[in-house]
This record gives C-alpha cells, structure tokens and sequence, in this order.
C-alpha cells in the first residue's frame, strides 16, 4: 500500500547519510542501536536522533523484545519498501511504499474496498 507524503518530511528524515545508513543496516535483520552505530560508524547519540525520525515517518519500526531475565530492549528493523520522488510543474511528490505483514495487507486491502464509489452502470 503506498501512501502521498510530505516530500519536505520525507527529505528532512533521510537528509542525513547516517539515517539512509541506519535504514540500510536494518534491512538486513533487526538491530539494536548499539549495532546500527557500530555498522554505521557513528555515536550512539548520533543513532538515536536518526532512529527517531525515522521512527516517526514509519520508516523504522521499534521492536521490543523481552530477555529471559526480565528486561527489556529494542530493536530496530526497516519498515521501507520504497520511495518515489516525483518533480512537477507544482514542486515535487512523495510517494511512500512501506512493508506490512499479510494480516496488515489484508486489512487495508477490504479498507480500500469499502472506500470505492459504486461503479457506474452497475446491476444488483
């Protein structure tokens, strides 16, 4: 499912080469942050202003995950599938294709049905 989005939202979140990096490095598998700055060569600190605005735009997701003692952390795993940037006579487009699992897919699939207008000519 692809989304219109803000292209200066869009542009403001991947401005940095460390959040395309992070986002790269979280395709793979998820990571914590710790291995995002390690993989990315940059700080901790430096990771988590980058995972935040990615993780507002939805294209990071946060993954909890419990230990066996009891606490918890998190991971990081890449909800982008793609991005199209489009110029027009008006300025530029963004188009935002993110990952869903089949059970997301499923629903905004009979979302979308519901939303259509009746075809004309239709017979009942």
């Amino acid at each position: 499912m692809s989304e219109e989005r803000d292209p200066d939202v869009v542009f403001e979140a991947l401005c940095s080469n460390h959040a395309r990096e992070i986002l790269v490095a979280a395709e793979d598998e998820p990571r914590s942050a710790r291995s995002l700055a390690e993989r990315c060569g940059t700080s901790l600190p430096t990771v988590y202003r980058r995972v935040n605005a990615l993780v507002e735009q939805d294209l990071l997701e946060e993954v909890v995950r419990v230990a066996d003692d009891g606490n918890h952390y998190t991971l990081y795993v890449s909800n982008l599938e793609t991005i199209r940037l489009d110029v027009e006579r008006t300025g530029f487009s963004a188009t935002v294709r993110l990952k869903r699992d089949i059970v997301d897919r499923f629903g905004a699939f009979w979302r979308d049905l519901g939303d259509r207008p009746e075809e004309v000519g239709r017979t009942r």
